[in-house]
């Protein structure tokens, strides 16, 4: 059975419908990934999945239950955790204590210094910056410190939304690097990516949404080998 799965979703923003009958499941502990053109619908159906918007349509299960009406923490609470494009960070306060932001959740408290821990072993930098202001670091850091914070809720499925969004060369290649540990350890990983040669490579399984509908899924060397969808959706 899916760790979570959305079956036959349409949602959308007042009367505007983005997602139309979106069906999408991820298997305990490997790393999907959902990639297609900028307007697509992802950055929708990840707001969907966590419940900042409300399904229209269809049905939401996360670890067995049907979560489609639960808000945003409550889900939180449960182990689904989205690490947000723009990072979203309290620039005001210090590295530290966004990370500990991070560990609201219940379940996640009593393992506060145990992940702490965790996430400086991952990112020995945000350690040398725990005491400054994350408004202070640089693009790459603060990417470090959302992933951190997300590390912090004790996700049982960790949710990425452009993962390598504004970051150097040099810098993507650390954080799929990270993301690559992080899915050895057996996280449930879903991972939203505009860079979709670097998501293919490291993925179990891929789908793409082109205007808010799964066009195709499969194994990512099933994406490579179709030149329709390289060309099309992929623009490889």
């Amino acid at each position: 059975m899916p760790v979570l799965e959305l079956k036959d979703v349409d949602a959308g923003y007042g009367e505007v419908q983005i997602l139309w009958g979106t069906t999408l499941a991820l298997q305990e502990g490997k790393l999907t990934s959902l990639v297609g053109a900028n307007g697509a619908g992802k950055t929708t159906m990840l707001r969907t999945t966590i419940g900042l918007i409300k399904p229209w349509h269809g049905a939401i299960f996360f670890d067995g239950k049907d979560v489609s009406k639960l808000a945003a923490h409550t889900k939180a609470e449960m182990g689904l955790v989205l690490v947000p494009e723009g990072r979203q960070l309290f620039g005001s306060m210090s590295v530290q204590e966004n990370l500990e932001m991070g560990a609201a959740p219940l379940r996640a408290r009593s393992l506060m210094r145990q992940n702490m821990e965790r996430v400086y072993n991952l990112f020995p930098r945000l350690k040398e910056r725990a005491q400054q202001k994350a408004s202070t670091l640089s693009g790459g850091e603060q990417q470090m410190l959302a992933v951190g914070r997300g590390l912090m809720g004790n996700p049982i499925v960790l949710l990425f939304d452009e993962l390598s969004l504004g970051l150097s060369p040099v810098l993507v290649l650390q954080m799929f690097e990270i993301l690559m540990q992080l899915k050895q350890t057996g996280l449930t990983i879903l991972l939203v990516e505009q860079n979709v040669q670097m998501a293919l490579a490291a993925s179990d399984y891929c789908y793409v949404l082109n205007q808010g509908r799964i066009e195709m899924e499969g194994l990512p060397q099933d994406f490579i080998g179709n030149e329709h969808i390289r060309h099309t959706y992929l623009g490889l």
